[in-house]
């Protein structure tokens, strides 16, 4: 039977299609109808900035909450009829790069991240989960399918960027970028203990979000002047302890390094989707001596991170409503989705599309 779903077409196209059929069920997967699916930049660098190559004729999407309607014969803990949050990087857990404790790259670099990658994603009537038991995770009860649609990419996202930044109790943290991950980013380093939290951005109610919720003490204002020096002048000049990057350029991670301290840690969770190469600054980075560490990372994936970042949701430690900032309801809703990433209106931060 034809599935319908929305895709990339080619670099710079996209439209509505139908295939003859998705990737078969095996013993160990399941197949979900979508109940919400969001949208993310990353789909954006894909079709319109040829982030990752060429594709063609692919399903896009890799955020999504969805109902079981068929499992392999030797899943254990899903059933029809379970509802279930798709986390965006399902790896494969056998695999050598999982052993080493970096299964995000399972089958090569970021290889976890197969949706929209090089796998249909979940802008689908169906869609495919691999190693089902591992990657699905249950929907609790008292969580909106909206809700935990955040939790697929955002919300383990911008808090593995924390994560990846090693941010201690008491330590002054500078989040560049106040996007969905960027404010998961200010959330994640506020749960880890930051005390200064320097939310940098150019749109103001982001910053008032980052403030009222997330943790934030400070807005930066990058289009006053660059941002490492606007941080230096408030720390009279020491700088911060950690740096999260969730937005920004090829340039962003050197800029970083001019007011990171020594010992610090620079995290980007950043998708470069355009230019060659990476710009640090050679005295910024204390000539190559500076005890200044750089951390690129894809999220992990997986049912036992997504299950644990749920439970925020539902024991209410996280709230993440006000990042949905356009909610469509219906499946058709997609394209509209997709075109307010695109062209970000004001007051954007995260279409959901409620099916």
């Amino acid at each position: 039977m034809a599935i319908k779903g929305f895709a990339m077409l080619k670099i710079g196209s996209v439209g509505w299609i139908e295939k003859d059929a998705i990737t078969p069920c095996g013993p160990l997967d399941a197949i979900c109808r979508p109940l919400a699916i969001a949208p993310c930049t990353s789909d954006i660098h894909t079709v319109y900035e040829g982030g990752i190559g060429e594709r063609h004729n692919m399903f896009l999407g890799h955020e999504a909450v969805g109902e079981v309607i068929e499992v392999g014969e030797l899943v254990k803990d899903f059933k029809v009829g379970d509802k279930v949050i798709a986390p965006a990087i399902t790896p494969d857990w056998g695999s050598i790069n999982a052993q080493r404790g970096f299964a995000q790259h399972s089958g090569g670099a970021l290889a976890g991240w197969k949706f929209s990658n090089f796998k249909d994603g979940v802008f689908a009537e169906k869609f495919h989960i691999n190693e089902a038991d591992a990657n699905l995770a249950h929907l609790p009860e008292n969580v909106d399918v909206a809700d935990a649609v955040m939790l697929c990419d955002m919300v383990t996202t911008g808090i593995h960027c924390a994560e990846n930044a090693d941010i201690k109790p008491g330590e002054s943290v500078a989040v560049i970028g106040l996007g969905p991950v960027g404010l998961m980013a200010c959330a994640g380093a506020n749960l880890m203990g930051a005390s200064e939290i320097y939310a940098v951005d150019c749109i103001e109610f982001r910053a008032d979000i980052a403030k009222k919720y997330y943790g934030a003490t400070h807005y930066i204002d990058f289009t006053k002047g660059a941002f490492f020096d606007q941080i230096n002048e408030i720390t009279k000049g020491k700088g911060v302890d950690k740096v999260v990057i969730a937005g920004g350029t090829t340039s962003t991670i050197g800029e970083c390094c001019c007011c990171v301290k020594n010992g610090g840690v620079v995290s980007n969770v950043n998708y470069l989707g355009t230019g060659d190469n990476i710009t640090i600054p050679r005295v910024a980075w204390d000539v190559g001596m500076g005890h200044k560490d750089i951390r690129g990372g894809l999220t992990p994936g997986g049912r036992y991170r997504m299950e644990k970042l749920a439970s925020l949701l539902s024991t209410k430690k996280l709230n993440v409503k006000p990042l949905i900032t356009h909610k469509l309801e219906g499946f058709g809703k997609i394209e509209e989705a997709l075109e307010l990433m695109r062209n970000k209106p004001a007051g954007l931060i995260k279409p959901v599309v409620v099916c």
